[in-house]
């Protein structure tokens, strides 16, 4: 015994050949365009059988086919929500683009102001410093300059009082070799003085002495005369 369904599908299929065969059919009685391989062939009547055979079609090609539409509107959704989020994904990456070109540019800006301003506070502490320099060196140098002047007045004085005392030693010096000098001679003259004052005291005595010795010789010739 024949099962329904199997007989339904062997109609099904038996009607898909005949409407395959006569569209077969209708393509090869098909006029010829001249020059090409193209042909002429009955518009509705084409239409008419694709219909049937769209309709002879079994169920679950049918559903298969709705499976396939369905699938390619998903893919077009999805084409479409890749295109939208790939636009958004773009939009939002320019925007954070942006953004970070606008956040460079500030940071740049913040920077730039930050580097003047150390540039121009540094160039006004060199400038400072320069000054204060410049006042210290000339205060060291006046402190130098009267420092010197009064060295030079102490070594002036010192050179004087050296002087000074160079002078008197010398005079010193000169007056006690004067004085040795005078002292000497005195001494000499003193010697000689003394010398010649012995000698004629020495005389004397020795003309005394001889007297003495005469009256003597003479007192003992007395006493031996008879």
């Amino acid at each position: 015994m024949t099962r329904p369904g199997r007989t339904h599908t062997t109609e099904v299929v038996y009607r898909l050949y005949e409407t395959v065969d006569e569209l077969t059919t209708v393509i090869e009685n098909a006029r010829s365009v001249p020059m090409s391989g193209s042909c002429m062939v009955p518009r509705d009547h084409v239409l008419d059988l694709l219909d049937d055979l769209r309709e002879s079609l079994p169920e679950d090609v049918q559903a298969a086919g709705a499976i396939v539409e369905q699938r390619t509107e998903i893919l077009q959704q999805a084409q479409a929500e890749a295109e939208r989020l790939t636009t958004v994904t773009r939009e939002e990456s320019e925007a954070l683009l942006a953004q970070s070109r606008r956040q460079r540019d500030e940071l740049l800006g913040v920077a730039r102001r930050q580097r003047d301003e150390l540039l121009e506070q540094a160039q006004a502490d060199a400038e400072q410093l320069l000054v204060d320099a410049e006042a210290e060196a000339e205060r060291l140098l006046a402190e130098a300059r009267v420092h010197r002047e009064v060295m030079l007045g102490a070594a002036q004085e010192e050179h004087e009082r050296l002087i000074t005392e160079t002078e008197v030693y010398r005079g010193a010096v000169t007056r006690a070799d004067e004085l040795g000098a005078q002292a000497h001679a005195d001494a000499a003259r003193v010697r000689a003085e003394v010398d010649e004052y012995v000698d004629t005291r020495l005389a004397d005595f020795g003309t005394t002495l001889e007297r003495m010795l005469r009256s003597v010789e003479k007192a003992r010739t007395t006493l031996r005369e008879p």
